[in-house]
């Protein structure tokens, strides 16, 4: 499976944007680095690393739920796209 290369995020509120360029001018950085490291700590980057070892010890059931609820995450609203 190939790298995701880009991410579009749409329709942010003026609040967000407000606070996000606030976060990240001071922290000296890139808005697009500050979201991309608030996202990694929301979603667990390193948790999730120590937790791959546990994957290969999945049954075959638990192994379809997990495909099961990626693709549900993977499904694209056309609506948010029009």
């Amino acid at each position: 499976m190939a790298a995701v290369k880009q991410i579009t995020l749409r329709n942010p509120s003026p609040e967000l944007t407000r606070r996000l360029r606030a976060l990240s001018q001071a922290r000296g950085e890139s808005l697009n680095t500050t979201i991309l490291r608030l996202l990694q700590e929301v979603v667990g980057i390193d948790e999730r690393r120590q937790h791959l070892a546990r994957y290969n010890t999945w049954s075959a059931e638990e192994l379809d739920e997990f495909l099961s609820l990626h693709r549900a995450q993977r499904a694209i609203d056309a609506a948010m796209w029009e």
